[in-house]
């Protein structure tokens, strides 16, 4: 027999409470010993070249909300690839590539996305559109180079609107 069914309620209801407390307790136990656990020390994660770039998208994010623009997704994933975020300017789709340094002494931003790039942006564009059965909608590709530091205050953006047309063996009305 089941020990949750021998247990008799006190008021309706109030043992399913008392299961749901019971078992969030016993997550936040588990995650408490995990974080205590020695291993946890020998393990060190730099993610310093992953804040800029999260700092970078939540700041585009924020530039595009303050264009006007609608954000469907933020960082948007399928088999062919990956694309910061994807919003809707009037009727009109945008992939939004998000380059961001902190310096200049690695180039400008927008010289990271070459034609390699852009054909994974659009056949993920395309990926997307075709799921999502949005192939009648106008579509473009937008790129943002944000350089320094941009939740920090200080930091240069720069938009640009329809940055590429769609590369590589794919077509893309719009």
């Amino acid at each position: 027999m089941n020990l949750l069914n021998s247990i008799k309620p006190a008021a309706r209801g109030s043992w399913k409470r008392s299961v749901a407390a019971l078992k969030q307790r016993a997550r936040g136990m588990f995650w408490r010993s995990v974080l205590r656990s020695p291993l946890m020390g020998f393990r060190r994660f730099d993610f310093s070249g992953v804040a800029i770039g999260a700092q970078g998208e939540v700041a585009a994010e924020r530039f595009l909300l303050g264009l006007g623009y609608v954000i469907l997704f933020r960082g948007y994933e399928d088999k062919f690839g990956e694309i910061d975020l994807i919003a809707v300017d009037r009727d009109t789709i945008v992939f939004v590539e998000v380059k961001t340094r902190s310096t200049d002494s690695a180039g400008d931003p927008t010289e990271a996305v070459d034609h390699t790039k852009q054909r994974h942006l659009t056949r993920t564009g395309i990926g997307f559109l075709k799921w999502h059965r949005l192939t009648e909608h106008a579509a473009r590709f937008d790129v943002i180079a944000i350089l320094g530091r941009p939740l920090e205050g200080g930091a240069d953006i720069k938009h640009y609107v329809n940055a590429f047309e769609p590369t590589g063996d794919f077509q893309m009305f719009g």
